[in-house]
């Protein structure tokens, strides 16, 4: 049996960096952290996280469903009724995205603060997007 890859997020080929870019996206990230605490059905999530459109809750729903993370349950109700929830694998995705989300809430007021000395220093030229 031959061994396993090694893999290198640093690489450019890396398959690993897919991984990456798809739980860097804000809507994963927010999306996975509810699915972590319950099932979820399509329009509770829409309307629970502010600012998500259909069409993109749609797709990432689709990419993680694809990517093994999340789970598409449709039971045979009049209407049909779908529900979304983690799969083992997605399960030890969201423990750690949820410390992200928890990191970020706690710390927010700390990046606002350094973000308004940064830009009390700087020209408007000179500060990031």
């Amino acid at each position: 049996m031959p061994a396993a890859p090694s893999w290198n997020a640093y690489a450019s080929e890396c398959p690993t960096r897919m991984v990456l870019d798809r739980i860097a996206d804000k809507w994963t990230v927010l999306i996975l952290g509810l699915l972590g605490q319950q099932p979820w059905r399509f329009n509770a999530l829409l309307r629970k996280i502010e600012g998500l459109s259909q069409k993109v809750l749609s797709q990432t729903l689709k990419r993680l469903e694809r990517d093994g993370l999340v789970r598409r349950t449709v039971f045979p109700t009049a209407p049909v009724t779908v529900e979304y929830s983690l799969t083992p694998l997605g399960g030890t995705l969201a423990d750690s995205l949820a410390s992200l989300i928890r990191w970020a809430e706690e710390n927010i007021d700390a990046v606002l603060a350094a973000q308004h000395r940064f830009d009390g220093q700087h020209d408007a030229g000179d500060r990031p997007a």
